[in-house]
């Protein structure tokens, strides 16, 4: 499947989406937790993977995911697995507003930042593309952003002596990306999104005291990200769509920030050539939509995250369609399209809902896609 027929290629390939991890599935999560052989859990996986795509398939997506099935966490498996960045046992969890506790693992830089040729996730894509025709729709696969080798980094874990150079080590994650832009590409992949949630975190009073209590300014940190952002993808080839996700935090349907997109808005809008923005909307907690209005008139377009992968609670079609009504207000209905706010299962955890609520989630996805645009 080459996936490069795409009407223009730098328009959202869908009107209905979502962000990308899904429930896993029993087998596979108590294959995960067993500690098997490495050949036979990839095939239970394998084959947690195909049900997960007929899954998709069955809600009338167009575009599909692994699910993130092979992965403890949405971005600390792909990190760990960059040339020169480990994940270490520590003593702390992130600060989770829930009495769970997450795995106490953090990033450490333990030499020069490369993106390797054999990382597993290419080859995680390749199965997901083979599993799919023309017909299907379009694969996708969703990894964290630049920003959260930076953000995720606290100062003493540098262990690597010139990366206190604060520069340097900006410099070569950008580099290390714009590297996995051409290698996913190169793998066949042609919608490929980055989750920079970390520019959603520094709209909230409290995380930007803490950057300031880390000795960094919160608004240079989101030029600083704009700019890793742009420096690895303003060179991919014309026909890859690159998508962006924006969330506070998704663990076990707890959070972690608050705030709006207000001092985020223009630098990722217009300081970065994203085509397809996935924005949490479904709180107050995501603030209000008057930000829309700076999205530049274009291809560019955002998925409205109405609908929640927190609780089942299903949204009705009447206050989604008003939810689109009001963004309207701010930009073109046209530029618009519809995803959850967030993925269903950010850990391997998952969150507190159930495989019904999901396939119900996804399938009013569809169907609001087909009722405001006609299309999904």
């Amino acid at each position: 499947m080459t996936q490069s027929s795409l009407a223009n290629p730098r328009r959202a390939p869908h009107r209905a989406d979502h962000v990308g991890s899904l429930l896993r599935p029993a087998a596979v999560q108590q294959a995960r937790s067993a500690n098997l052989p490495a050949a036979e859990l990839r095939a239970i996986e394998d084959q947690g993977i195909r049900e997960l795509v007929d899954l998709q398939k069955s809600t009338g997506l167009k575009v599909f995911t692994d699910g993130e099935a092979r992965r403890a966490f949405w971005h600390y498996d792909f990190m760990g697995l960059l040339t020169g960045l480990d994940m270490k046992t520590s003593t702390r969890s992130l600060d989770f507003k829930t009495e769970h506790k997450t795995p106490p693992i953090e990033a450490h830089l333990t030499g020069p930042l490369d993106f390797p040729a054999d990382h597993p996730m290419l080859e995680h894509f390749t199965f997901l593309n083979g599993l799919l025709t023309p017909a299907d729709g379009i694969a996708k696969i969703s990894i964290p952003g630049p920003s959260a080798c930076h953000f995720r980094m606290e100062p003493e874990n540098i262990d690597y002596a010139p990366y206190r150079d604060e520069a340097l080590m900006v410099h070569d994650i950008a580099k290390t990306y714009k590297k996995a832009v051409q290698a996913f590409y190169d793998a066949g992949c042609r919608y490929l999104q980055l989750d920079d949630i970390f520019f959603a975190y520094l709209n909230d009073p409290k995380q930007r005291e803490m950057r300031r209590a880390k000795g960094q300014d919160p608004d240079k940190l989101i030029e600083t990200y704009a700019w890793m952002l742009e420096e690895a993808i303003k060179d991919r080839p014309a026909d890859m769509v690159i998508g962006m996700h924006m969330c506070r935090g998704n663990f076990r349907s707890s959070h972690v920030a608050e705030g709006g997109y207000d001092l985020a808005a223009d630098a990722i809008f217009n300081r970065t050539s994203v085509d397809v923005y996935f924005m949490e909307y479904d709180t107050d907690r995501a603030g209000g939509l008057e930000p829309l209005k700076l999205l530049p008139k274009g291809h560019k377009r955002v998925m409205a995250g109405f609908i929640t992968t927190k609780t089942g609670e299903l949204e009705s079609a009447d206050w989604l369609k008003s939810k689109f009504d009001e963004a309207s207000k701010y930009v073109d209905l046209d530029q618009l399209g519809i995803a959850p706010q967030c993925g269903f299962a950010s850990t391997e955890h998952g969150n507190a809902i159930t495989e019904d609520d999901e396939k119900r989630k996804l399938e009013l996805v569809v169907q609001t896609a087909q009722a405001i645009w006609g299309e999904n």
